[in-house]
């Protein structure tokens, strides 16, 4: 058995089916972070909620200190922007796989949304230096991803909007419109998370630029719009459950006859679901890492408050009650085999980049955060009305988890793609039983035997 601090974070058989895929830098990194996680991250946590005003006129104003402390910690130790892989991006990233930052965001799924911003991993600014980092040029690169990858800014990827199906990205309304020199934008976006944190300087904006377009996927550009352009009205916070996600939060957006110079077009024109599709794989699949360490963590938890001689009721311990045995065993068996799927997924991303690996991505997209969900469920009922309390983190765990079977895509659309792929294997397994029928006829024909139809 293997004696790397991981395997009380996850479990010793799936770091056995990893372990010989981690260079020694990643296994020194991954023991780094999780003694990070254990010595600061985890006891601030209270400390940066506490930190945040509930005043609205400073809640959104404010840089909380304490994940500023740390990210200062996290630099020195070697521990910053671990989602940027080298491999895939060798001017930025960092000497990590997919595979092997898979098992760190579990990691950092424990913290919840404080621990990826520590280590300057939390989205959109992961998706968004993605894009910059593959698709931008020199210039657009040393404005606006440098800054993020110092953790100097932050940023917001605005896609959605409220009055078309947003999940049908060839539906966006959002206007560009080119006027000389500068590119006009007029458009009603929301739900774009990281546009009320006041650390975020430069949205990615989604729009139509080409309607008459013969191709409905070549209609669509990228523009970057600094935060402070005139025009940009943010209209209030979205709340998700009641949670605000401030200081970051989920804007709806305006976007009242807005100018930026032609030189912020991402890539060129019409390149927009191109890039929306680079950015969006490797995003899903961080999600989905993160929704395993949330769910370890609720089931963690439950363990500690199931055996709690103090919440004993009617002289026995909860776990000899009911179904609570049970339910221990089934969210560790769910969260062992999600798992694996994400861990696979992180391999075919490694392998063949994230569009070959699509299919394992949307397996984990819509397998992932409902079984998250179910387990933190579990946990919120072992502790009654506590757990839907401001007291426990499982409430807004659960709250956030929800919204991923709807960010990034809603579960619906993962589950007709991957069901549509599976079809497509549908001639080939015919023909391959033709082939066995025709070996079996022959044999039998040879044993005298009679085919009974």
């Amino acid at each position: 058995m293997s004696d790397h601090p991981v395997v009380e974070w996850t479990s010793s058989a799936s770091w056995a089916m990893v372990e010989d895929k981690f260079s020694p830098y990643a296994k020194e990194t991954l023991a780094r972070l999780i003694k990070f996680m254990e010595d600061d991250i985890l006891p601030a946590i209270k400390v940066a909620h506490a930190q945040l005003p509930d005043d609205p006129n400073t809640r959104w104003k404010t840089v909380i200190p304490i994940i500023e402390e740390l990210k200062v910690k996290a630099k020195k130790l070697g521990l910053w922007n671990l989602f940027l892989s080298k491999a895939h991006y060798p001017e930025f990233g960092v000497p990590l796989t997919n595979l092997e930052y898979a098992v760190m965001a579990e990691i950092l799924g424990r913290g919840g949304h404080f621990a990826p911003q520590a280590v300057n991993c939390s989205a959109p600014d992961t998706g968004n230096m993605e894009v910059l980092a593959r698709y931008a040029n020199r210039e657009q690169q040393q404005k606006w991803l440098i800054p993020l990858l110092n953790g100097e800014i932050r940023s917001a990827f605005a896609m959605t909007e409220k009055h078309v199906a947003s999940s049908d990205a060839t539906n966006i309304r959002t206007s560009l419109r080119r006027e000389g020199d500068e590119i006009v934008i007029n458009g009603h976006k929301w739900w774009i998370s990281g546009a009320g944190d006041p650390r975020c300087k430069v949205h990615l904006v989604l729009g139509k630029s080409d309607p008459g377009n013969k191709s409905a996927y070549h209609q669509q550009s990228i523009v970057l719009v600094p935060a402070d352009t005139p025009g940009v009205k943010i209209i209030r916070p979205m709340k998700v459950f009641g949670y605000d996600d401030a200081p970051e939060g989920h804007c709806e957006i305006i976007y009242d006859n807005v100018r930026v110079p032609v030189s912020n077009l991402v890539l060129g024109w019409g390149k927009g679901f191109e890039i929306i599709q680079g950015r969006l794989g490797p995003g899903r699949i961080h999600h989905c890492m993160r929704s395993i360490g949330a769910a370890q963590n609720a089931l963690d938890t439950m363990l500690q408050r199931v055996t709690d001689p103090a919440k004993k009721t009617f002289g026995k311990f909860l776990y000899e009650h009911g179904t609570v045995i049970a339910d221990i065993a089934k969210s560790r068996a769910e969260i062992e085999g999600a798992r694996l799927l994400v861990l696979s997924a992180a391999l075919q991303i490694d392998k063949v980049k994230a569009k070959g690996a699509l299919k394992e991505i949307g397996i984990a997209k819509f397998v992932v955060p409902s079984m998250a969900l179910e387990v933190i469920d579990r946990a919120m009922q072992s502790f009654g009305a506590e757990g839907l309390s401001q007291d426990q983190e499982l409430a807004s765990a659960w709250a956030g988890l929800r919204t991923l079977r709807i960010a990034d895509g809603p579960d619906a659309v993962h589950i007709q793609q991957v069901g549509l792929k599976e079809l497509k294997r549908a001639p080939a397994l015919v023909q391959k039983n033709l082939e066995i029928k025709k070996k079996q006829a022959l044999l039998m024909e040879k044993a005298g035997v009679k085919a009974h139809l």
